[in-house]
């Protein structure tokens, strides 16, 4: 979804014209759900996609219609016979999908305000109004909501009805897209930093996948040359300076993933000391367990609070019996991901390590 509205903005900024077509409603076995998006430019061309078949081609065709004309439109569509797969699977659900043209300058702030949200990493929820019989409002119109359940904009209305606040669910529950009286909601999460303390093998494998699971990502080493962008091509932040240079100074907020995956104890120890009681969301250090212990000791020897220490999620990532880089980065950004989109459930973890008495 990021890379799509991103390239809405670039097409807005340059004026090129575009119809923005999203998939606002779903019901039974459908290729994709609720919140996909797929953009289709006047040469035919497009970005991202709905599912793939007939259904995309259709849409496709529409979207070039609406773009001569003006007026978007939500086109309903029964997954039976008439729109089978290339393959010859037929879905049996439905889909309906909201075409805007994006031509009107109201319209295009609307969006360029959706898009200055998604840049930012700012949650917001857009209420769509995709039928207007059950909703007792007119259609198509949409709303958008900040993580504080705020309007900021809207488009093709003057008010946001009753209806359309009452079912807004608070962003802070990560809900999923749902509708409600003809009404699609299309949640967008803030985006969390992730802090990965520590370039190496794990380090970069986590990377790799964090980026995709919609976590910005900040890496710090003490070697430059592990910090390169060869290495973190997608990282927003590549840091290099001493631990406790770095991280005495670095902004840690209530978003902040942390994670230390440094190349020794010694390293380790000094990053947790940094980062165990600053107030990030989350704290996890690799290790065995001895060496968690003996970390753990030591600092509490320091002043290091045992209640924040209690808190760190050591030894990092849940069990799944990793034991290749590949395999840990997965059971560590499982964990993260869990963590992340229910409120600090993680399932699967290992015991925790116990405090000296």
């Amino acid at each position: 979804m990021q890379e799509v509205v991103q390239q809405l903005a670039d097409a807005l900024n340059s004026s090129q014209p575009v119809a923005y077509c999203r998939l606002v409603e779903t019901r039974g076995s459908t290729p994709q759900k609720a919140g996909a998006m797929m953009l289709v430019y006047p040469d035919g061309s497009q970005a991202g996609t709905l599912g793939g078949g007939c259904v995309e081609a259709e849409v496709k065709r529409r979207a070039l219609a609406v773009l001569h004309g003006g007026q978007a439109e939500v086109a309903k569509f029964q997954l039976d016979s008439d729109y089978g797969w290339d393959d010859g699977l037929i879905c049996g659900g439905r889909m309906q999908i909201l075409i805007d043209p994006v031509q009107d300058p109201a319209a295009q702030a609307y969006f360029l305000e959706l898009a200055k949200a998604n840049e930012q990493g700012r949650g917001v929820t857009e209420a769509i109004v995709f039928d207007g019989e059950p909703s007792g409002t007119s259609s198509p119109a949409s709303y958008l909501f900040d993580a504080d359940d705020q309007l900021i904009a809207m488009l093709y209305s003057e008010a946001a009805p009753s209806l359309v606040t009452e079912h807004l669910k608070p962003l802070a529950s990560r809900p999923r897209p749902y509708a409600s009286h003809g009404v699609a909601y299309l949640p967008t999460d803030q985006r969390c930093r992730l802090l990965i303390v520590g370039g190496g093998h794990v380090g970069q494998a986590v990377a790799a996948l964090a980026v995709d699971l919609q976590f910005d990502v900040w890496v710090v080493d003490d070697r430059a040359d592990i910090v390169s962008e060869e290495r973190f091509p997608r990282a927003q932040q590549r840091i290099s300076g001493t631990i406790k240079d770095v991280l005495a100074n670095i902004e840690i907020t209530p978003d902040t993933y942390c994670m230390i995956v440094t190349r020794g104890h010694n390293h380790d120890e000094e990053a947790l000391f940094h980062l165990a009681d600053r107030g990030a969301r989350y704290v996890g250090m690799i290790g065995s367990r001895r060496k968690i212990k003996m970390i753990f000791d030591d600092l509490v020897n320091e002043g290091v609070s045992e209640e924040a220490l209690e808190r760190v999620y050591a030894p990092l990532g849940i069990d799944i019996g990793s034991q290749t880089v590949p395999e840990i980065a997965v059971s560590i950004c499982a964990e993260l991901v869990s963590h992340r989109n229910r409120s600090g459930v993680v399932p699967g973890r290992p015991e925790a390590v116990r405090l000296a008495d």
